[in-house]
């Protein structure tokens, strides 16, 4: 997969904000933002952001995933020091 599918996959099932992917064929990080993790927990954005995932990672098309999660206005402050290069 690449960076571009991983986006568009994360952003169509999931409705986020934004989300960006760097990635090497198989090891990826994820920033999501989206406003709908304002009440959840650092593991229940974790598990939010996997599940769409899972079925990639279990088939090997994807080894590894770093993920950040950040609401909208948490972003506006994060994305400087974030933003993949």
């Amino acid at each position: 997969m690449d960076n571009q599918q991983i986006e568009t996959l994360l952003k169509e099932s999931l409705n986020l904000a934004e989300v960006h992917v760097k990635g090497d064929g198989s090891h990826y990080q994820v920033i999501a933002v989206s406003d709908t993790f304002a009440d959840m927990s650092r593991v229940k954005r974790q598990q939010f952001v996997y599940a769409p995932l899972a079925e990639k990672i279990a088939d090997g098309s994807m080894h590894a995933v770093s993920i950040k999660t950040f609401t909208e206005t948490q972003w506006q402050r994060e994305k400087l020091f974030n933003l993949p290069q």
